[in-house]
């Protein structure tokens, strides 16, 4: 079976701003590489593009914390290399077949289980799941990836790469599925070296599993499935009618969108072992190359200090968390909040989730959001520097970038935010931006408005109020009724128009009309 190559070229990398602020050609990034065990330098194969590959969801069920955190935390990593001026091939994958239900490569699809649990067709379980996931990153604020590719899209490109692997000799057939060899692999190249497993190890504490005399070894994973009578995904292939197995579907779509090597690879620590480590093995044995150079992992999450899982019944849905539909929460949450409170951490580092955490985070976000909100608005208005004020300014941005450099710290920048909120609030409380020349404050300005909406991804929730223009025709409506209440002496109606008006927003009376401004009511 023979396909076209697709190669890596350029035209369809996003498109990034120029603007006068740090670049590339002046950042030193440093990214903690899970394979290394080390931070090293970003370097990437061909700048200014950079070739970025996330590990997407198995669409069987409604997205979860543990999804928040890695795809906020990718996101992240996302914009900031777009601050940097690079032009950044963001591929994100969503699983649709072949994901069992444990990793011995036994059981059913979870996608195709749940199809049959609520008398659906497979694929109409994975447009629910993929549009609610999407649903949950627009609330996010998580920008899409530049390609979605869907694993029942690409067979064809997984049988070809199965087919060089078993052709490499690192690959059997055994009654119609096909298995990694894992003992031959190990012949030739490392098997466990991202996630720091002993292959001898394994095998100890490895169990044979009833079904699973096709392998030669417990150790080994499934590269092609063939499907029993009864399962209702399945696809022909030279081996058997059947469907591929988990790990090869990220193999084979990085390399058609990225290239056989690229730069970067994202997903959750949970992801580690097996997924990762089969990546690497697959793309050895087909390619004889390492596919990835920097292996990035975001940490794992708890809930109240429990790992969150069904059977702990503290599994939270992103869903239950927005609308405090869950017997844990004590309130809903906004999708903002939950953003601030992921970013607070360092990606690298567990979250424990609790109502006190959650809402010590929507507190501390709506202090920054007041910063944010004050300082987009405000103009230069001073006679006076400051020596401290303009010094503790005009090293934002430094102190920022540094932190990003550093494998992308946002807890320091937060921090950062957080030191100079209290010169921001001053300037709105006096009215006049003294202390700082204008030409700082300008700079300060523009760079803090960045970091808060393009590299963190937040927005105020005052924005979305503000900005709604349906809210703002109805305030403007009963304005209206206001004035004609006033106009015909009827004060009783316009006092009571005014309070329920101030309930939402902040009304502001002069001798010819009203203005009105939204802020937040605590």
């Amino acid at each position: 079976m023979k396909i076209l190559k697709r190669p890596c070229l350029p035209d369809i990398y996003t498109e990034t701003r120029n603007t006068n602020r740090t670049t590339m050609t002046d950042s030193k990034l440093y990214i903690y590489n899970t394979l290394k065990r080390e931070r090293e330098l970003f370097i990437p194969m061909h700048p200014p593009f950079v070739s970025l590959y996330v590990c997407g969801p198995t669409v069987y069920g409604n997205s979860h914390l543990g999804h928040a955190r890695t795809y906020t935390a990718f996101d992240v990593v996302y914009r900031y290399l777009l601050y940097l001026d690079y032009k950044v091939r963001y591929v994100r994958n969503i699983t649709d077949v072949g994901h069992l239900e444990n990793d011995a490569d036994e059981g059913e699809d979870k996608i195709a289980k749940k199809a049959r649990l609520d008398k659906l067709e497979p694929m109409e379980i994975v447009q629910l799941y993929t549009l609610a996931f999407h649903k949950n990153m627009r609330q996010l604020n998580n920008k899409p990836p530049s390609i979605e590719p869907r694993a029942s899209g690409h067979i064809i490109e997984q049988i070809v790469m199965i087919e060089k692997i078993i052709e490499h000799g690192y690959a059997y057939v055994s009654q119609g599925s096909v298995y990694f060899d894992v003992l031959r692999f190990e012949k030739d190249y490392p098997y466990g070296e991202l996630s720091g497993r002993v292959t001898e190890d394994l095998q100890h504490n490895t169990r044979e599993l009833d079904g699973q005399s096709e392998k030669r070894n417990p150790l080994d994973f499934a590269l092609w499935k063939k499907a029993a009578p009864e399962h209702i995904m399945h696809w022909p292939s030279p081996w058997s009618e059947g469907f591929p197995g988990w790990h090869i579907e990220c193999s084979a779509m990085s390399a058609k969108y990225l290239g056989e090597t690229f730069d970067i690879h994202g997903g959750g620590m949970d992801l580690l072992f097996p997924h990762h480590e089969c990546e690497i093995a697959q793309s050895l044995g087909a390619n004889g190359k390492q596919p990835v150079h920097y292996w990035m992992h975001s940490n794992m999450l708890t809930i109240n200090g429990q790992k969150m899982g069904k059977s702990l019944n503290n599994f939270i849905t992103l869903d239950e968390l927005f609308s405090g539909n869950h017997h844990l929460l004590e309130k809903a949450y906004s999708p903002m909040a939950l953003r601030f409170c992921l970013l607070q951490a360092h990606y690298r580092n567990p979250i424990d989730f609790s109502n006190k955490g959650l809402q010590d985070a929507e507190k501390a976000y709506d202090r920054l959001s007041g910063v944010y909100l004050a300082l987009k608005d405000m103009n230069w208005d001073g006679t006076t520097i400051n020596d401290e004020t303009e010094k503790l300014l005009s090293s934002f941005e430094n102190e920022c970038v540094d932190a990003m450099n550093d494998d992308i710290n946002t807890a320091i920048v937060i921090s950062n935010m957080f030191k100079v909120s209290s010169v921001v609030n001053q300037f709105d409380t006096n009215g006049k931006t003294e202390g700082v020349s204008k030409e700082t404050f300008e700079k300060f300005k523009n760079i803090y408005c960045t970091f808060y909406t393009d590299i963190l991804g937040l927005i105020p929730e005052e924005d979305t109020t503000q900005n709604n223009e349906d809210f703002g025709k109805l305030v403007d409506s009963m304005l209206e009724m206001r004035y004609e209440a006033k106009r015909k002496k009827d004060f009783s109606l316009a006092d009571a128009i005014r309070n329920m008006l101030s309930r939402f927003v902040t009304l502001q009376d002069s001798a010819d009309k009203t203005t009105w401004k939204y802020e937040k009511k605590k």
